[in-house]
């Protein structure tokens, strides 16, 4: 467990974070700047705690469950994708948007990430129109590294920017593609 604050809490995601981790990534409130990333079902929330759980497994260091007060009010941190980077990401339920946490625990997470294997870049990838989402990334040292429209995208117009702590090799660029 880590402390960023004495009420904020970061803990590693467990099988009974299932229903208050569902209840954040199924609310279209939380989707705003992605509808279509919604988790219409618990099976798909399932599906993604397991893979958050594994990514804990094999790195030691993954998405961190974000508890306030004790209450679960989002999921974010770094996890290993593609033997290649950091993924630098974080959802939080509306009630618990806009008061900072966002920067709080990405800070955590990069740090993290740079303790245990700072030979990777960390990025975080996001859509254009997410501008509270860069100012994250900005605010925890990630520089914008590409921009391009967003391939499978349901939007046609959406645009994705990737943003890193450093430049990014041609390869390391085309992993965060995937």
């Amino acid at each position: 467990m880590t402390s960023p604050s004495p009420r904020l809490t970061l803990d590693a995601p467990v099988p009974g974070d299932l229903e208050d981790l569902h209840r954040i990534y199924s609310d279209a409130r939380t989707w705003t700047h992605l509808p279509s990333g919604r988790f219409a079902g618990l099976a798909t929330t399932r599906a993604a705690l397991a893979r958050w759980i594994e990514d804990w497994e094999r790195e030691g260091l993954g998405a961190w469950v974000v508890r306030e007060g004790g209450q679960v009010v989002g999921h974010g941190g770094c996890a290993v994708r593609g033997g290649a980077f950091w993924n630098l990401g974080y959802r939080f339920a509306p009630e618990a948007q806009g008061r900072g946490l966002a920067t709080r625990v990405a800070r955590a997470a990069v740090d993290a990430a740079r303790e245990r294997r700072p030979e990777l870049p960390v990025v975080a990838y996001l859509l254009e129109h997410n501008a509270a989402s860069a100012a994250v990334a900005r605010k925890v040292g990630l520089s914008l590294r590409h921009r391009a429209p967003d391939a499978g995208n349901p939007d046609p117009t959406a645009i994705r920017l990737v943003m890193a702590d450093r430049e990014l090799s041609e390869q390391e660029l085309a992993a965060t593609l995937r």
